[in-house]
């Protein structure tokens, strides 16, 4: 008898089927990186697929503050911060992310997800109530599962079900409501003044958002979604990662004090994991600092964003409306998507797929994002290859429903005969 483990690996063939017909798009190794531009088995390819949204990860200061940390502190903690991993840098960039988002504390964890599975199953309990946005992070749905609240969800960015949801729980029990602010595959931006209103009108309601992709980009010096809407105080907790605009690593969760203490002592992924490298923090540190003291950065990254996006408009190209650097380009046929990314990748072009189950099964998408460093050619240049793309992948504005509906396989039979039929 074949061991149970061994029979689904065994039985899992996606990746198999896809590198068999030459389209698999998932794991390139790049030689080197400069942000926008990265290399690949010797070739330069200019990167729309990253998340490097102020395209800091190779700043001269950002480099120089890692450099500086690991000859202060070395390569890593080794140990977790609640005992001997703790650093002056851990606590000064609680202190200082603290101030710059309005919150009474902050606490700092090693990673993005790692912040929201801990916070998320950590705040709320057995009794509880959580209301999840329906198009919400992994990280969000594994902190929904770790809790034992129960957790409803509610339609993607309706905050009539959601209102409609809350009004059926008990008054008096603990709720929490979790969305993302920037929902990361489509750059769709959270209608945060209508949920905070449904909020407002139920006792014992907390909200909490997941600005991962909205930190460093939306409001005033990137202080995020929230302080766009002119919300911050609104919202109870802010989450976010330093892996993207941050050109860093980790997580961290904002709000009141009692709280996050209550958290810095409760959270198990959190005390039981080892710290966040000091070099990282001090990279955070760095790109939090040049926020607030050059404001030409941001003003790069609009410029490019309003250069890529204008593009896409004048190709007619149908791609999903977002106010943020994050422009996914809908395709619909899987097979379709990924031969694009590939034919993308022969012409100079990193792009990435986003497929099933991260979106409908049929409704695939090519996400590019754009970056404060993409220089005016580089974008002429993906603009020119999408040009002469368009119409053999029928990428025009199509009727390709905004709301997309859910499905339920991934029908690999299907894309292996249509790829031996070419």
């Amino acid at each position: 008898m074949t061991n149970p483990i061994l029979k689904r690996a065994e039985d899992f063939m996606e990746a198999r089927l896809l590198k068999k017909a030459g389209v698999y798009p998932f794991f390139r190794p790049m030689s080197s990186s400069e942000g926008a531009h990265v290399e690949f088995e010797g070739r330069e390819l200019i990167m729309i697929g990253s998340n490097n949204y102020l395209g800091l990860t190779n700043d001269i200061r950002v480099k120089k503050a890692g450099h500086d940390a690991i000859e202060r502190f070395g390569t890593g903690c080794t140990g977790s911060r609640f005992l001997n991993g703790n650093s002056v840098l851990h606590d000064q960039l609680e202190a200082e992310l603290s101030t710059f988002l309005g919150k009474e504390d902050t606490l700092v964890f090693a990673t993005g997800f790692m912040t929201n599975y801990a916070a998320i199953g950590t705040l709320v309990e057995e009794g509880d109530y959580i209301l999840s946005d329906n198009e919400n992070h992994a990280s969000i749905i594994a902190g929904c599962k770790a809790s034992l609240a129960q957790t409803i969800v509610y339609r993607h960015n309706d905050t009539t079900d959601l209102r409609a949801k809350l009004a059926l729980l008990p008054p008096g029990a603990a709720k929490l409501i979790v969305t993302d602010a920037v929902f990361s595959m489509t750059g769709e931006i959270a209608d945060l003044a209508d949920i905070v209103q449904v909020k407002k009108q139920f006792p014992n309601t907390f909200l909490l958002i997941d600005d991962a992709h909205g930190l460093g980009v939306l409001g005033k010096e990137g202080r995020g979604t929230a302080d766009s809407f002119g919300l911050a105080g609104e919202v109870d907790f802010i989450c976010a990662t330093f892996s993207k605009s941050f050109a860093s690593l980790g997580g961290f969760i904002a709000g009141d004090a009692t709280v996050i203490d209550y958290l810095r002592h409760k959270a198990r992924a959190f005390m039981f994991s080892a710290a966040l490298p000091p070099a990282s923090a001090a990279c955070a540190l760095k790109v939090l600092e040049l926020l607030q003291t050059d404001p030409q950065i941001l003003q790069r990254l609009w410029k490019s964003v309003h250069r890529a996006r204008e593009g896409y408009e004048a190709l007619a190209l149908s791609f999903v409306p977002s106010l943020t650097p994050i422009l996914s380009i809908r395709v619909g046929d899987e097979r379709k998507a990924l031969l694009l990314v590939k034919e993308l990748f022969a012409n100079g072009i990193f792009a990435t797929p986003v497929m099933y189950p991260a979106v409908p099964f049929g409704h695939a998408l090519i996400r590019t994002s754009y970056m404060a460093t993409h220089s005016k050619s580089d974008i002429d240049h993906v603009l020119s290859v999408l040009e002469t793309l368009k119409k053999p992948f029928d990428l025009e504005a199509n009727d390709l429903p905004h709301q997309l509906p859910q499905a339920h396989t991934y029908a690999f039979e299907e894309f292996q005969e249509a790829q031996n039929a070419n």
